[in-house]
């Protein structure tokens, strides 16, 4: 039975896949046995082409990515919650990593109660974004839960947390702890502020990023107050997306020198980083950027304008070549001269909107679309998921996954990118029930037997 020693869970390092350069090209060596598998790639309705699909076991996870997956061999310890550092795991898992998805017994992963529910009882959110990972349960406050994550750690590569700092340090299983047992250990901690600094131990979420960050200050009317910029949990994909760049790079470091280390990100971090000028602007010249609804700070005409039909258009010339082909498209070639440069425009915004506006609501958006395209005027229609789903470009880069899952049936997710020529992305199964894979996990890697795996049920460790 599980007696809390950590000694008594043998720790036999599994082969691993290593990279190896044959002229200027890495290719992924599997050792013999190491139970890599071509993933199905038969197309189902939906299933975008370059994008391996393997179909679903209603019993078990696929212990294994396909063999021409990128990462292959890599295996990943889920232990966060929510959006922001799981979603790494959902990228590194969508490209062949083997991720564990590691929940508390008792309920799991607050992701899968959050947005709407379906009928096997998780969200849709989670049924997405929690693709292609195994789930195990475990209790990392109790000490055999501890010591059984330690167990895991050494059989694997890399740890994504997403904890409020110390919280792993005082459970006995931070960084320090766990790199003593596995040295070449990569481990994402992704938390509101950092590590680091006067607000390190406070909560957020993704709004306050927004907010912290000087996102949500930009978003919105002129004359009107801060909105939310677009998706509530923008911070955390895009966090996630930043994760996935820090693992990747750190373990091609560990290629080098064979050590691991952690990356330490703040949600707002991530945010601010893609804030374009704003800090130079305001510290060489002290300029405060303002709301400016649709429009944009350096450019125009680059906004958004109503058709005559009533549909919403985005517009975006973002230098003079394209306002200049606007200005013939709109059969108004003078303009062109009466506004040469951007600078320019800028200073005669209101009246260069007002001719724009003035010339889309004499035109269908059919009109606007055909005559900006064949003009090479870059312009879109501005889609609710409802034009999304109908729209021929999404269908052509079989942007929605249609798949079937044996506990709610068909369900459509977004596809997999980018699409990698040779290695692309796959997708294996949905995200599972609470605790779906832990015999298999725990038989497999811990080597417990049927009564340890018994007591610890009992006991509450998973």
């Amino acid at each position: 039975m599980v007696d809390g020693n950590y000694a008594s869970y043998p720790h036999n390092r599994r082969d691993k896949c290593v990279c190896r350069r044959k002229g200027g090209t890495l290719k992924l060596i599997a050792p013999a046995g190491a139970g890599v598998q071509f993933s199905n790639s038969g197309a189902a309705p939906g299933i975008q082409t370059g994008v391996h699909l393997q179909q679903p076991n209603s019993t078990s996870a696929d212990s294994t990515s396909g063999k021409s997956a990128a990462l292959a061999g890599i295996r990943v310890l889920d232990i966060a919650t929510f959006v922001a550092a799981p979603f790494c795991g959902t990228i590194l898992a969508d490209f062949g990593a083997e991720v564990l998805k590691i929940e508390q017994p008792d309920g799991g992963d607050s992701l899968r109660k959050f947005g709407t529910i379906t009928e096997c009882g998780d969200s849709l959110v989670w049924l997405s974004e929690a693709r292609n990972k195994k789930a195990i349960t475990l209790d990392l406050r109790k000490p055999e839960g501890a010591r059984m994550f330690k167990a895991l750690v050494a059989e694997s590569d890399v740890v994504l947390e997403n904890f409020r700092p110390g919280t792993l340090e005082k459970w006995g299983i931070g960084f320090e702890d766990l790199r003593q047992l596995n040295p070449g250990l990569v481990m994402l901690r992704i938390s509101a502020y950092g590590q680091t600094g006067p607000k390190r131990g406070e909560p957020g979420f993704a709004r306050i990023a927004h907010a912290f960050a000087g996102l949500s200050w930009l978003a919105g009317e002129a004359d009107g107050p801060p909105v939310v910029p677009g998706s509530t949990s923008m911070a955390d994909y895009v966090s996630g997306m930043w994760g996935a760049i820090g693992v990747l790079a750190a373990l091609r470091s560990r290629e080098k020198t064979g050590r691991g280390q952690f990356i330490d990100l703040g949600l707002y971090e991530s945010v601010f980083r893609l804030l374009d000028e704003i800090a130079p602007a305001y510290a060489k010249y002290g300029t405060v950027r303002e709301r400016m609804g649709a429009d944009t700070v350096n450019v125009v005409p680059h906004s958004h304008y109503q058709t005559g039909s009533g549909e919403w258009v985005a517009l975006a010339c973002t230098n003079d070549k394209m306002f200049e082909r606007l200005a013939v498209v709109m059969e108004c070639p003078e303009l062109a001269d009466q506004f040469p440069t951007s600078a320019i425009r800028v200073q005669n915004r209101e009246r260069i909107n007002q001719l724009v506006a003035s010339w889309m609501s004499k035109h269908t958006l059919a009109e606007v679309i055909s005559r900006t395209r064949d003009g090479g005027v870059p312009c879109a229609q501005i889609y609710s998921i409802r034009e999304i789903f109908e729209d021929e470009q999404y269908k052509a880069r079989h942007n929605l996954l249609h798949v079937n899952d044996p506990r709610v049936g068909e369900l459509v997710i977004p596809a997999p990118i980018p699409l990698l020529s040779e290695t692309p992305p796959e997708f294996r199964h949905a995200g599972r029930a609470l605790g779906a894979d832990n015999d298999e996990v725990y038989s497999h890697l811990l080597h417990m037997s049927e009564a340890e795996l018994s007591a610890a049920r009992a006991s509450g460790v998973i």
